[in-house]
């Protein structure tokens, strides 16, 4: 390769292979940062020199934020080393020439290609998968393409990144004024929008999916604004500015790691838009806290905001603009509804939305979850999520599902300006015991074999080390765990509180309350429930002791946990990531791999084989009795949490054996209690589940009582 007479100025090296190498300790790093990511995939991004891979997706996503293939060419050439390659160049070229010229519009809630070459909807409508999604013709007429003439509005400035590398070229976006323009199109039916996107996508014609908001008419307006005392910040006004750089709005992705403040991105977007939003969430709690970052961020009434989940079914309409958050789980239902529920669905299928927000987007792909597109009509979709990975390889199809990644904002780059905590990551190796590890070997049952290297007492005693360390310091602490189990036991022995998936919404909000409000509660355990959307910004310390194999999304999520900004500054870092390792075990495999999309983010692992001190500490099961007695427990387990094992198919890198069960056929037409999420309602009284949380409530009850009560009268 040949390199440029001022090489040792420039920050990219732009190989044949479509690899390009980002020198961070460029003066030119900040511009060129904000380039590249909108033109290709990250592949790795430590502290010095970064690596960006070009693909036809990435490229696809830079024309839709206004970019064109001289314009990214020409900026490759004044910030690379080396001269760009020519098969890069034809590379380049070939994959941006189709793109943008085929557009999805939703008109009415009926869905139509739109193009201004009518030879490429001929070439489209030729093919027999598009040919069969086609609408009926309607009477008297002969051709699935109509054509009309319609007025084309005055383009905006473009604010695509190349736009401070290119300054002052003659080619760039000028103001013109709006004229006629001449269309085509063919409406295509809404059940089978998804298949023609994907197989426009394989006849390399992506379709554009923007929403000429400003001009639109037809949807009611949604009166909120953005609070006076909000504040964007820059990386969020980036994102901002390529969904909206062209005066429309642009379905897409945007990536920003947890505790960045997507939920500000969600609500500025709405904001921007003004017409009725409908945000989806996965689970309860997450809709409530949404609820709250749109009272805080914007000026919305609280009567305009309307929540659907399985314990509240707050009224909507149809015809009035307004904000409505749910769940996936909740548009996805197959069975058998209630009168209201089913009333709620039907609105929210009749009604043509603005925006769709989808929170946590890398669940869409699932099976299951994809279907709320098909559910729900909108003309804009944003999705948001902190980890754009999955380990079923179905990461892809969100680039027809929603829309190309619009931006994605480098985790360390925000860690050094102090938008999110700086992290010590630690892997503990704990060795297990000589009894445990004598029937891991001989154990035939995988389940089992996971339940013994997470009761492992030395990773016991590693975690209430590390809890009473850091509960001694004022720090607050999350313990994760997979395993239920596991979890309870851990909780129990060690007397704190537990959330699962069984627990009830009213409690998790009561135990997180109390987590973030009181000096009382300074540890909790959860389960796989906390990976998304749990808002708890006073954490700074995590403690993985079970985990989901091999996933990668689950390891950052939880990471997430802890990345809100924190004050306080101890040798560099002010949050701890702790993941507890039984070593000789299959956890040591399933560690190593769950690690890589972190270390690919540029953070860096600390092995500790040993705890310094925690020999002198007083610990629970430190005499062969007391472990005994354990490991009797441990092989006697039922695993009855078996369903909560095998209920998220999401992220799973080896499937446990399927399990055959009986049910009747009023269990599965909804009977015995049973509810959305197909889990029994509990016939106990209640109240929390956990002793913890029992002693805290009926304390407090106390004191209420202690205060009521009359003070003595002196006779």
């Amino acid at each position: 390769m040949e390199l440029m007479p001022n090489s040792s100025t420039l920050p990219l090296w732009v190989c044949p292979n479509g690899r390009i190498y980002l020198e961070t300790f460029s003066s030119k790093y900040r511009q060129a940062y904000d380039f590249v990511i909108a033109i290709a995939e990250p592949v790795c991004r430590p502290r010095h020199v970064q690596e960006y891979q070009l693909t036809p997706h990435s490229l696809y996503g830079a024309v839709s934020t206004g970019l064109t293939s001289e314009t990214i060419i020409k900026a490759l050439q004044m910030l690379s080393k080396v001269r760009v390659p020519i098969e890069i160049q034809n590379i380049i070229r070939t994959c941006t020439s189709s793109y943008g010229k085929v557009k999805l519009i939703l008109r009415k809630n009926k869905y139509f290609c739109e193009s201004k070459s009518r030879d490429v909807l001929n070439r489209l409508v030729g093919d027999g998968l598009i040919r069969d999604a086609l609408a009926p013709l309607n009477e008297g007429c002969t051709s699935y393409i109509s054509s009309s003439t319609i007025d084309t509005e005055k383009k905006f400035s473009s604010m695509n990144p190349a736009a401070a590398i290119l300054q002052g070229d003659d080619d760039s976006d000028d103001e013109e004024q709006g004229h006629k323009s001449l269309v085509h199109s063919f409406e295509i039916t809404p059940p089978k929008v998804e298949g023609v996107k994907k197989r426009c996508v394989e006849l390399e014609y992506p379709l554009l999916e923007e929403y000429d908001f400003r001009n639109d008419t037809n949807t009611p307006d949604l009166k909120i604004d953005l609070k006076p005392t909000t504040i964007i910040r820059p990386y969020q006004e980036k994102s901002l500015s390529q969904m909206f750089s062209n005066g429309r709005a642009r379905s897409g992705l945007i990536v920003l790691p947890c505790g960045a403040g997507k939920s500000l991105v969600g609500v500025t977007a709405a904001c921007t838009i003004k017409k009725s939003t409908l945000l989806l969430c996965t689970n309860s709690v997450s809709v409530d806290q949404w609820r709250e970052q749109f009272r805080m961020w914007s000026t919305i009434q609280d009567n305009q905001i309307s929540r659907f989940t399985s314990e509240l079914k707050e009224g909507m309409s149809v015809d009035t603009a307004g904000v409505t958050i749910t769940t996936y789980t909740m548009l996805t239902f197959s069975g058998k509804r209630n009168h209201k529920s089913a009333d709620i669905i039907k609105k929210l299928q009749d009604k043509e939305w603005g925006l769709l927000v989808l929170d946590e987007v890398h669940v869409v792909p699932a099976v299951v979850f994809r279907k709320v597109l098909s559910v729900v009509a909108s003309h804009c979709k944003l999705g948001l999520t902190a980890t754009l990975v999955r380990e079923d390889k179905r990461i892809g199809d969100l680039n027809f599902l929603i829309g190309p990644k619009l931006y994605e904002a480098n985790w360390l780059d925000l860690v050094s300006a102090g938008y999110i905590a700086n992290v010590q990551c630690v892997e503990v190796w704990c060795q297990m015991t000589e009894a445990f590890y004598k029937a891991y070997l001989t154990s035939t049952d995988p389940r089992q074999q996971q339940l013994l290297y997470v009761m492992n007492p030395n990773k016991f005693q590693a975690c209430q080390y590390l809890m009473q360390f850091h509960e001694n310091r004022g720090d607050k602490v999350i313990v994760f765990s997979d395993n239920i189990d596991a979890l309870k036991h851990y909780a129990k022995m060690l007397q704190r509180p537990f959330i699962y998936g069984p627990t009830s919404n009213q409690e998790r909000l009561a135990v997180l309350e109390a987590f973030k409000n009181t000096s009382k509660i300074k540890s909790i355990f959860i389960s796989r429930v906390g990976d998304n959307s749990i808002d708890l910004p006073e954490a700074n310390v995590v403690i993985q002791i079970s985990s989901h194999f091999g996933s990668r999304r689950q390891e950052a999520q939880r990471l997430g946990r802890i990345l809100r900004p924190k004050s306080r500054m101890e040798g560099g870092f002010n949050a701890f990531f702790y993941t507890l390792v039984s070593t000789d075990t299959h956890e040591m495999y399933f560690s190593t791999r769950r690690q890589q999309f972190l270390v690919d983010q540029g953070y860096a692992f600390k092995v500790v084989r040993e705890l310094q001190d925690m020999d002198q500490a007083n610990l629970l099961l430190k005499t062969p009795k007391d472990q005994d007695s354990l490991l009797a427990q441990v092989l006697g387990a039922q695993n009855e949490d078996e369903e909560e094992f095998l209920r998220d198919k999401d992220d799973i890198t080896r499937h446990p054996a399927a399990k055959r069960s009986t049910r009747s056929a009023r269990s599965l037409a909804g009977g015995e209690g049973r509810v959305y999420a197909e889990v029994k309602k509990s016939k106990k009284a209640k109240g929390p589940t956990n002793a913890v949380m029992r002693q805290y409530f009926n304390t407090k009850k106390a004191a209420r009582d202690l205060k009521k009560t009359p003070p003595p009268s002196s006779s």
